[in-house]
């Protein structure tokens, strides 16, 4: 007899990238029904339940299991789902299952989104002491503990309301195990293995994950990107729902547009293709750091700029074949310079160099611009430009340091 599917529910057009979501211990699909709505509009959501815990059975997980044993299962749901390769957000344990599966599978997560979580929870001694009490007790101690487990004191709401009290509903044998799976887990030494861009979110007040262990991921996954919110504890898209979907929505290239009943109109669709596009070339020119630094930065005010951006500038100018790159990085410079835009130049010195343009084509350029929109401006420009290039060769010998050393520890 084939086992049972984790129970799961799809949200978002068929023909859409596919997006799975990850849930907390405790909690069921419904601790994402901030964010899926919009997410939705661009993404063919999958949400799914832990063994145990809303519609997924418990029988699917067993005492002494670890987190491995739920990445196979989530592998197994993309599987009969006909997902090979998908993007990948997860809350706490949802969040373990998502790391897992980009150390162990990184041919299969094209991005991931590490929300509120850990490479290693806490002690494993306390999860064991956790998991003894529900095996013992139930879940009934637990329902009365988790307002002060989830949230910042004083937030109150029918969400936080109704997460606490369905805890009634799970399975104590099943969240039992997954208690196990959280006193094994530690995926501190292979986190440098994951090669999926990675953003991760974590809340100030959050005692369960804290920042520090978000800062521990973020500096040990390569060119991660951190968010921290301020006013938000470990279930921080309950609390921020706004605060956790903006940078997400950045993170993972969608436009921030909201289709109508989730289901995306042919205009959506242009749009999502046109977003993707800005996506791609936005990266490659301008690299994945800088991108990644300012979806990051995404707020629920600026979202909507960042979206024009990306599909205007990007996803139909910067795409456009009359010109290639090097001819546009050119036409960049010089109106930057033209416009005395210093950050902007800063910038596109860096992309230039990507496209192509040497330094001394670089000088050229500012050299020709001197003419036409006059030497004080031009001569700004030598000087920020010159700082790029001297940033540049610090960080290429900071990198060939580290490499040395890495190999004498080696």
């Amino acid at each position: 007899m084939n086992q049972p599917l984790l129970h799961h529910r799809t949200d978002g057009p068929a023909d859409a990238p596919p997006l799975l979501l990850g849930p907390s211990l405790g909690t069921s699909l419904r601790v994402w029904e901030p964010q899926v709505r919009a997410l939705a509009g661009e993404f063919r959501v999958i949400r799914w339940d832990l063994p145990g815990h809303g519609g997924s059975a418990a029988q699917l997980i067993e005492a002494g299991a670890e987190v491995a044993d739920l990445g196979r299962l989530v592998l197994g749901l993309a599987d009969a789902l006909g997902v090979e390769r998908f993007s990948y957000a997860g809350i706490s344990l949802g969040g373990a299952v998502g790391s897992w599966l980009a150390v162990h599978h990184p041919e299969r997560v094209e991005r991931l989104a590490l929300v509120c979580t850990a490479a290693r929870f806490g002690t494993p001694e306390a999860w064991q002491q956790r998991a003894a009490l529900v095996r013992r007790e139930g879940m009934e101690p637990l329902v009365a503990t988790a307002p002060g487990r989830w949230f910042t004191p004083g937030f109150q709401g029918p969400a936080a309301t109704e997460l606490a009290e369905a805890q009634r509903t799970v399975d104590p044998a099943a969240y039992a195990a997954c208690c196990d799976a959280l006193a094994a887990f530690d995926l501190r030494d292979d986190l440098g293995k994951i090669t999926a861009p990675t953003l991760v979110i974590t809340g100030r007040a959050d005692a369960a994950t804290p920042p520090a262990d978000a800062r521990l991921l973020t500096d040990s996954i390569p060119d991660a990107t951190l968010v921290e919110l301020p006013h938000a504890a470990h279930l921080a898209g309950v609390e921020r729902p706004d605060a956790v979907l903006a940078p997400l929505q950045g993170h993972l290239g969608t436009s921030g547009a909201v289709a109508p009943s989730g289901t995306a109109s042919t205009g959506d669709r242009t749009a999502r293709r046109a977003h993707a596009d800005g996506m791609r070339v936005r990266r490659a020119v301008l690299g994945d750091a800088h991108v990644d630094r300012a979806v990051a930065r995404t707020t629920p005010l600026t979202a909507r700029f960042q979206d024009f951006i990306t599909r205007y500038a990007w996803g139909e100018i910067w795409t456009g074949d009359t010109l290639d790159r090097r001819t546009r990085s050119c036409i960049t410079l010089t109106a930057l310079v033209a416009g005395g835009h210093h950050d902007e130049l800063a910038m596109h010195v860096r992309a230039a160099l990507r496209n192509g343009l040497s330094p001394d084509e670089i000088g050229e350029v500012l050299l020709q611009s001197a003419v036409y929109c006059g030497v004080p401006a031009a001569n700004s420009a030598f000087g920020i430009a010159q700082r790029v290039l001297d940033d540049i060769a610090a960080e290429a010998t900071s990198e060939a340091t580290a490499d040395a050393i890495s190999e004498t520890d080696n």
